[in-house]
């Protein structure tokens, strides 16, 4: 039997960092041993920002943004992990819990297949999930636009609540 929507609701999340030597490269909570980290105020987690955005979207909280702005001092290098938990606590507040997550991130490099199991476990983990709950994915962007230029990385999530 299909619930009625007010049930069951879809959240999208993308985001994307620059490319910036002398930064740790941070996904999912994971530092990627790397040359080269991301750009950002906080860690500049690509993939727990677009995840956070999925689960505000989907509970109809707004973004990341409005939550953690760049522009406010205790954010800075602040773990990315910490706003994903947050926009889960705001999710259950209205009584929604995340039945998935199904992420990826578009990267020209390094090769992160070898980093999918440990990122899914740190993002289950950081959300009280069950492994199969979370998916993680990985591209490239065929050396088109900044992406496959190397100049920067992107993440998209979707999130499934339900009430």
């Amino acid at each position: 039997m299909i619930q009625p929507l007010s049930l069951i609701r879809t959240g999208l999340g993308w985001d994307v960092h620059r490319i910036a030597a002398g930064r740790p490269l941070i996904l999912g909570g994971v530092t990627v041993p790397c040359e080269f980290g991301l750009e950002g105020h906080s860690d500049a987690d690509v993939l727990a920002h677009a995840i956070t955005d999925a689960i505000l979207g989907a509970a109809a909280l707004g973004d990341i943004g409005m939550h953690f702005p760049d522009t406010d001092p205790q954010w800075k290098g602040c773990d990315s992990l910490v706003f994903l938990r947050h926009a889960q606590q705001l999710a259950e507040a209205r009584g929604y819990r995340i039945v998935n997550v199904d992420s990826t991130v578009i990267l020209e490099r390094p090769k992160l297949k070898e980093y999918r199991q440990l990122i899914r476990e740190r993002l289950a983990g950081a959300l009280s999930l069950e492994l199969d709950a979370v998916s993680v994915k990985f591209k490239t962007a065929e050396r088109v636009g900044p992406v496959g230029e190397g100049r920067s990385a992107e993440a998209q999530a979707v999130v499934t609540l339900a009430r």
